[in-house]
Parts: C-alpha cells; sequence; structure tokens
C-alpha cells in the first residue's frame, strides 16, 4: 500500500504547482501527437494531407476529449473518497471503471471507423482532401481502444494525486510517435495514412507501459482481478459525474468541428490555415487546461475533507498564476502568430490565414485563465451539470452563430470568424461568476448553521 498525495494540509500553491506542472507536460506531449503529425505532413506532403491531417485529428480530438472528460468521473470520486479517509474503497471505483470503459472502447472501436466516410462529410473536408481525411479517421479509430484506455489509467493516477507517471508514459510514447511519423511519411511517403498509423502505434506503447507500470507499483488501495467488475452504484456515480463533463466537451467540440466545418466551405487555404491555428491553439490552451485538470482533483479531496475555505483559496492561486502566463501567451499569438504558423505549413497563404485566426485566440488567452480554473473548481465540488451547461449555452448560443455571421463578410476574416470563440468565453465566465457566488454563499448559510 502507498499513501497518495494528501491535498488536505500543507501550502497550498507549493502543493499546486507541483501537482500541475506534470499535468501540463503530459498534455503537451500528448498534444504533440498531432502537432508532429501536421508539422511532418507540412514539411513533406501536400496542402491537402495537411488539410486531412488538421480536419481529422479534430475529429478524433473531439472524441479524445469526450474519453477524458467522460473519466473525469473516476478521478473525481476516487480522490472524494480518498479525501474521505475511504481510499480502500478505491479499487471498487478502479475496477468498475475499468468494465465501464471497456464497453465504451469497443463501441468506439467498431463505429468510428464504419462511420470515417460520413464523418468527413460532416466535416465538409474540402473534394481534394477527402479521401485522405476520411482514411486518416478509419485508422485512428481502430486504435481507439488504446486512446480510451491510455485515459482511464491517467484519470486513476491522477485521482490518487500522481501527476507523474503519466507524464513519463507519454513522453515515451511521443519519441515513438515522432520516428513512425519520420519513417511512415517523411521516407515512405503515406501521408496523412502514414501519420494516422504513427500516432495510434504511440498510443498502443503509451498503454503498455501504463499497464506495466500500474501492475508493479504500490497503489494507496486493495487492487486484485476481484475489484475488476460491474457495481452498478459505482458506474451509476462515475457516469453521474462523468457525463455532464462529457457531453458538455462533445458538444463545445461539436461546435468547434461546426466551426471548422463553416471554413472548409470556403476553400483549401482557410481550411488548411484553420487547421495549422487550432493546432497551435491546442498548446496555447494547455496551461489553463492543465490548471483545470489539477484544480479538480485538488478541490475534490478538499472538497471530501469537508475544506471548502481551502478550496476556494486554491481557486484564488490558479486564476492569479494562470493570469500571469497568459497575458505572455496572448502577446506571443498576437504578435508572433506568423511564425508560430511557419512552423506547420511553408505555404505562405495559408500561414497567413492561420496568423489572422490566431490573432482572436490571443484575446481567449486572456479569459480562459479564469474559465478554466473555474470549471476545474465546480468539477472537484461535483457540479458537473453546471459546466455541462454553461458550456452548451457558450457554444450554441454565442460561438456557432457569431462564427457563421463572420463567414457572410465580404471579404471574409479569418480574424473575424475567430471572435467567435472569445466572445462565448465571456458569457461562460459571467455565468460561471454567478455560479460562484451562488456556492460561496450556501457554503456560509451551511457554516453558519453548523456552528
Amino acid at each position: 500500500m502507498q499513501k497518495s498525495s494528501d491535498f488536505t494540509t500543507g501550502k497550498i500553491l507549493p502543493q499546486l504547482i507541483v501537482f500541475m506542472l506534470p499535468v501540463f507536460f503530459a498534455m503537451l506531449i500528448q498534444s504533440m501527437y498531432g502537432a508532429v503529425d501536421l508539422l511532418i505532413v507540412g514539411q513533406f506532403a501536400q496542402s491537402l494531407d495537411v488539410s486531412a491531417v488538421s480536419t481529422g485529428s479534430q475529429m478524433m480530438m473531439t472524441i479524445t476529449n469526450l474519453v477524458t472528460s467522460f473519466a473525469m468521473g473516476t478521478t473525481i470520486l476516487l480522490a472524494q473518497r480518498i479525501g474521505e479517509g475511504h481510499g480502500r474503497e478505491g479499487g471498487e471505483v478502479a475496477g468498475s471503471s475499468i468494465c465501464l470503459f471497456s464497453v465504451i472502447a469497443c463501441v468506439f472501436t467498431i463505429l468510428i471507423p464504419l462511420l470515417a466516410r460520413p464523418l468527413s462529410q460532416i466535416m465538409n473536408a474540402p473534394e481534394e482532401a477527402f479521401d485522405a481525411t476520411a482514411s486518416y479517421i478509419r485508422i485512428c479509430g481502430l486504435g481507439s481502444v488504446f486512446i480510451i484506455a491510455y485515459n482511464l489509467i491517467g484519470s486513476i493516477f491522477r485521482g490518487i494525486g500522481d501527476s507523474k507517471t503519466p507524464l513519463m508514459t507519454v513522453l515515451i510514447a511521443c519519441i515513438f510517435n515522432i520516428a513512425g511519423d519520420l519513417l511512415l511519411v517523411a521516407v515512405f511517403h503515406m501521408g496523412a495514412a502514414g501519420a494516422a498509423v504513427a500516432t495510434v502505434l504511440a498510443q498502443a506503447v503509451s498503454v503498455i507501459l501504463s499497464l506495466l507500470i500500474l501492475r508493479r507499483r504500490p497503489l494507496p488501495f486493495d487492487f486484485s482481478r476481484e475489484s475488476i467488475r460491474f457495481r452498478k452504484s459505482i458506474i451509476w456515480k462515475v457516469t453521474g459525474l462523468g457525463l455532464p463533463i462529457a457531453l458538455q466537451d462533445l458538444l463545445v467540440g461539436i461546435s468547434f468541428l461546426v466551426l471548422l466545418s463553416i471554413v472548409n466551405g470556403l476553400g483549401l487555404v482557410p481550411s488548411a490555415g484553420m487547421g495549422v491555428a487550432e493546432r497551435i491553439c491546442g498548446f496555447i490552451m494547455l496551461i489553463p487546461a492543465a490548471f483545470m485538470q489539477a484544480m479538480a482533483a485538488f478541490v475534490a479531496q478538499n472538497f471530501g475533507a469537508g475544506k471548502y475555505g481551502r478550496a476556494r483559496k486554491a481557486l484564488g492561486y490558479a486564476i492569479a498564476l494562470s493570469a500571469v502566463l497568459a497575458v505572455f501567451m496572448f502577446a506571443l499569438t498576437f504578435w508572433r502568430g506568423n511564425l508560430l504558423s511557419s512552423v506547420f505549413s511553408n505555404d505562405p497563404q495559408v500561414i497567413a490565414a492561420s496568423a489572422d485566426y490566431l490573432k482572436a485566440y490571443a484575446i481567449d488567452c486572456l479569459l480562459t485563465c479564469f474559465l478554466f480554473c473555474f470549471i476545474g473548481f465546480f468539477n472537484g465540488l461535483g457540479m458537473t451539470r453546471f459546466v455541462m451547461i454553461q458550456g452548451i449555452l457558450g457554444a450554441f448560443l454565442v460561438r456557432i452563430p457569431v462564427a457563421f455571421l463572420m463567414s457572410r463578410e465580404v471579404p471574409v476574416s479569418m480574424f473575424h470568424i475567430g471572435l467567435a470563440t472569445p466572445c462565448s468565453t465571456v458569457l461562460q465566465v459571467i455565468l460561471c461568476l454567478i455560479c460562484f457566488w451562488r456556492a460561496n454563499r450556501k457554503y456560509a448559510q451551511n457554516h453558519k448553521a453548523q456552528n
């Protein structure tokens, strides 16, 4: 038996930073799967392959985010049990989650390859890149079992306060991905299909390493083969916590896919330009996303231990630190977007389109430092339904309508289309502030009643 990281005592900021940094680097390296695909394809293949990888990886990113978000239910429940001092029950949470996600993996592995062409049609993939896009989605879909397994194992590690192990395994896997891309794309000229194969093989390596480590290291709970069985009560709790987060991320992801579909309809250059920009945005948003993941586990433990005040202080620290980093990311993205874009493409028109779109995302950097920390805070409290509602409202009341209206402009401005994202974030931050005020009020009333 090994003690989990205890977030309920000690100095908040050092604990938060120590836990958040490995989460950030693991997410950074995981994002490099698609980024390396796009980078190498952009340098050694054609523009149609760039469009195919950008569109196909956006679809697979949506699916991956869906799984990651749903697995947050396991992280939150496990962390709350540890905070309550019931860490030994973690084996039942982990075992039941394995059963649940095994079913999901089987479904995805069958459905995604079968739906590769319809999904490419939904994405409005350019005609020149349609077959390559479908091929990329089909190959990645066949590797869904590895994507799902990796994210579940990562959620278990984070639930017990270990963010370093997932970092180590994904780092090794990324090295395999780079080697695979160079071999299949640069040497054998397989284009988008080669990038997809390299990604799947790298994910498989990551899962195998994670399982080997999980089997050999001591855990803060009892776990054996008998732990792996369906327990309805636990599965309902994991689903109740994870499903709203997953549904929110799915619908928000769909809103971005609609946005990409709108841009795809404008031609190959805007499509490739937005694909490059979205890949860069994926890196930009890693910092607030890491704070969100760290906050969820940190707050869940403290909420389980009845220390709401400590959880609230952690939110303040996270927002302050994230805001400082956001200012730097804003400056880099707004004024050096063309330099960032040139890393992923050597086409001047694609670089110009990407840089124009990135100016809008630079503005969003200044807003997401608040939004993502709030989301992590509310997830840790178990308020996942609110997280779902605010995400859906921002996506469908603001992001999609604004993007559609901006796409009707003549001439079309990628910057104006990109403004749809910060506009939606403004609404979401306002909703989070209202919910935070209500949560504080409820806590004050409960605290007063107890005294």
